[in-house]
């Protein structure tokens, strides 16, 4: 199923589906930070006013912006 990076909790992991194609402005920006489709990541935490985001994606640590976060399209990883 998939849903938004801002939609998983603290802790949970996810994959990147795609982008969504109305933020063509972000597209770009995603794929050069590694958030190609099939990549893996953990939620490490949020922001104390939910913006950003931190997640751990290919050993580095991202902080996404709430609009960055709300373009990736997901599905969350069960362990």
């Amino acid at each position: 199923m998939t849903t938004h990076l801002s939609d998983l909790k603290i802790g949970e992991m996810g994959r990147v589906v795609g982008i969504e194609k109305q933020q063509k402005a972000y597209r770009q920006k995603l794929l050069a930070m590694g958030l190609t489709p099939g990549t893996s990541f953990s939620v490490v935490r949020y922001a104390p006013m939910g913006d950003p985001v931190e997640i751990q994606v290919r050993g580095f640590s991202l902080s996404l912006r709430q609009g960055e976060a709300q373009a990736l399209q997901v599905e969350k990883i069960e362990k």
